[in-house]
């Protein structure tokens, strides 16, 4: 039975494989957080448009209610209206009045759009570029990592040729 030689390796090599593995874990660790922070935003964006989103909802059944609203009352007064001049003079005002409400109404919504089209925005812009900074943070970081990582492992080396 022939015995097989047994290779020692050199605690420069360990310890080289030791920071190794901590720098590639920080580098890691680095990485997720910055995705996990991206993420956070992209998450606060997408509530930002929900809301958005509620609010214009909520502002359409009420305009919605308001030119029903409207309508009955008009229904209501061509009813009690003496003669046809009355009449023609009720849908007269109502067709002035509703005029203005669909504008007003559709000055609101342009208005609520633009907002929350600015909040999406600056909230995109805001994650973009955290995003950005962060994903740079971590390949900077890993690239130092790399660096130590060689240098490190070119000092090992040297360490047991001699």
């Amino acid at each position: 039975m022939s015995n097989s030689p047994t290779y020692e390796v050199p605690p420069e090599m360990r310890d080289f494989a030791e920071k190794s593995v901590d720098q590639a874990r920080k580098a890691f660790d680095s990485f997720i957080g910055a995705a996990r922070r991206t993420a956070d935003t992209v998450k606060g964006s997408a509530e930002v448009a929900h809301t958005s989103a509620q609010d214009v909802s909520a502002r359409g059944f009420s305009y919605a209610e308001q030119n029903v609203n409207a309508a009955f009352d008009l229904a209501q007064k061509l009813v009690r209206s003496r003669d046809l001049q009355e009449a023609m003079q009720h849908q007269a005002e109502f067709v002035r009045s509703q005029f203005a409400a669909i504008q007003a109404q559709a000055k609101d919504f342009g208005g609520l759009a633009q907002s929350a089209m600015q909040q999406s925005a600056e909230r995109a812009k805001t994650a973009m570029q955290e995003g950005a900074d962060n994903a740079r943070k971590a390949m900077e970081q890993g690239s130092d990592a790399a660096r130590q990582t060689a240098h490190d492992a070119q000092a090992a080396a040297d360490a047991a040729t001699h």
